[in-house]
């Protein structure tokens, strides 16, 4: 079984005969996109324990530190990869944030819906088939997501529910996920997206600002 502890055995030292060292791209690269479509393809060919930090470098061509730069260990990046491609998570909940708490829920359904869908859910149904094999990978999955998407959200939220609200939200929208893409239940698989929004958002709204009924 691959580990990332320890020491990159390629990350230091003179490049052995003269080859080139591997660091940072060139200015305009997108170094974190070659880092994750390297990463899918490791996961894709060895697994989660058969892929390492060194390996996905390797296939990059840059040093394991630049990948540790982007991502804190290899379930980020594998939880990473899994997120389509070209959509930093970050960057996603920053934009949606902007326009405040008022209507986030629906705007962020919109915006999930629309990237999980841009390719009929099949990245979907990889992602949960990879994330049902092995506990692990859905805890990095669970884990990637909670700090970069939904403790996000959750700092926008007056005290004392935040982390109530937020599990509610992402609970609400995995499982419409699922419905959709996964389990593909009708008529909700092929409803256009702006009617499910026009649903469940609303849902989505109330968990985030309005009373939860708890004691």
């Amino acid at each position: 079984m691959s580990t990332d502890a320890g020491t990159d055995d390629d990350a230091v030292g003179p490049a052995a005969g003269g080859a080139r060292r591997r660091g940072r791209r060139p200015a305009g690269e997108d170094t974190r996109g070659a880092i994750l479509a390297a990463a899918r393809d490791e996961f894709a060919e060895r697994g989660f324990d058969g892929a390492s930090i060194r390996s996905v470098a390797r296939r990059a061509d840059v040093d394991p530190g630049l990948v540790r730069h982007y991502f804190r260990n290899k379930s980020d990046l594998f939880a990473a990869g899994i997120v389509p491609n070209g959509v930093d998570p970050a960057v996603l909940v920053a934009r949606l944030a902007a326009g405040g708490v008022d209507g986030l829920g629906e705007r962020l359904l919109t915006t999930v819906l629309g990237i999980w869908g841009q390719d009929g859910g099949v990245a979907l149904r990889v992602a949960f088939a990879g994330m049902t094999s092995g506990e692990v990978q859905a805890e990095a999955l669970s884990g990637y997501v909670g700090r970069q998407v939904f403790a996000r959200v959750a700092q926008l939220l007056p005290p004392p529910d935040q982390q109530l609200r937020v599990s509610l939200v992402a609970s609400q929208v995995a499982g419409v996920l699922l419905a959709r893409h996964v389990l593909r239940l009708e008529p909700l698989a092929s409803m256009p997206v702006e009617d499910v929004v026009a649903l469940v958002g609303p849902t989505l709204d109330r968990y985030l600002t309005g009373p939860l009924g708890t004691p």
